[in-house]
């Protein structure tokens, strides 16, 4: 009994899902069938019940379930306060989203290839939302979105705040400043996908001011960016992302009558013993966010 078998039984009773589990650990389906086939062989019971399309766990199975997660975990922390960090293997999938990308993620990845080399990174960069379901459904393992995200076996910490600045084409005409809403409504406003808590806290504020503003949106900060420097509408931007834009001339901040609101970010990570080398990066996030976020005491 080792302790590739177990991991695979914990995913699979995780995931309720075979082809899930083996997806997550990068096996063949039929080599992760094998495992816990052997695994029940040597022990005399069933510990799944394959009656429909998923998979469930039988009363042996959820007390087979307690140990295992023990196990792992203890491996886990042995590793963590024994092991040379290069003995340290493994791959941690990161969902991360687009504000992150164009900020201190290159830094992280550096720091992380530094603390840990022999752990591979996979990226996945989508929008919060999403995000925060494939967090839930152990798609990934750390997530940085704009969170909070509140949900069983998850930790989430606040990670760092970009304040938002009005932006537009030096070529669009705006009046003097502060512009008026009822000005600013001349032009679409380009923001965050629908849904996302920029895209809803934007949407509130609007409203509340009683201006009739158009919002496109779009789930692609490149693609913001770039309606934003063609003119096609004004937006409302972390200045970091879009240093090189304002440099170089092609997107000039103004102040509006209503101030945008400012991008709260947290990282949210599976939160069971055996995901301490997770932890042990959402921490060097937190670091490291808190020395390039607009916001320097979150």
């Amino acid at each position: 009994m080792d302790f590739r078998t177990l991991e695979t039984f914990v995913w699979i009773a995780r995931l309720g899902s075979f082809r899930a589990a083996a997806q997550r650990l990068y096996a063949s389906q039929p080599s992760v069938s094998s495992r816990i086939a052997n695994l029940e062989r040597r022990l005399g019971v069933a510990l799944f019940d394959r009656a429909g399309r998923g998979v469930s766990l039988t009363p042996r199975g959820r007390d087979m379930l307690v140990y295992a997660e023990r196990l792992l975990a203890l491996q886990s922390e042995m590793l963590d306060a024994v092991a040379e960090p290069d003995a340290i293997q493994g791959s941690i999938r990161l969902g991360v989203v687009e504000t992150i990308v164009y900020t201190w993620l290159p830094e992280l990845i550096e720091q992380v290839n530094e603390a840990y080399p022999a752990i591979s990174l996979e990226l996945d960069v989508d929008t919060s939302v999403n995000l925060a379901e494939k967090l839930a459904s152990h798609d990934v393992d750390i997530a940085f979105l704009m969170g909070p995200v509140n949900q069983p076996d998850i930790a989430s910490q606040a990670l760092c705040r970009y304040p938002l600045e009005w932006v537009a084409s030096p070529t669009l005409a705006l009046p003097p400043e502060p512009v008026p809403l009822t000005e600013l409504a001349r032009w679409p406003v380009i923001t965050y996908p629908r849904l996302s808590q920029p895209h809803l806290a934007l949407q509130r504020l609007l409203s509340r001011a009683g201006a009739r503003l158009r919002i496109h949106a779009s789930s692609s900060l490149a693609t913001i960016i770039r309606m934003t420097v063609d003119g096609i509408g004004v937006s409302a931007l972390p200045p970091e992302i879009i240093r090189s834009e304002l440099d170089r001339g092609a997107l000039r901040p103004f102040r509006a009558e209503v101030a945008p609101p400012e991008l709260a970010f947290h990282v949210a990570y599976t939160d069971t013993p055996e995901f301490t080398v997770s932890r042990a990066v959402a921490d060097l996030a937190i670091q490291i966010a808190a020395g390039t976020s607009g916001d320097r005491d979150s």
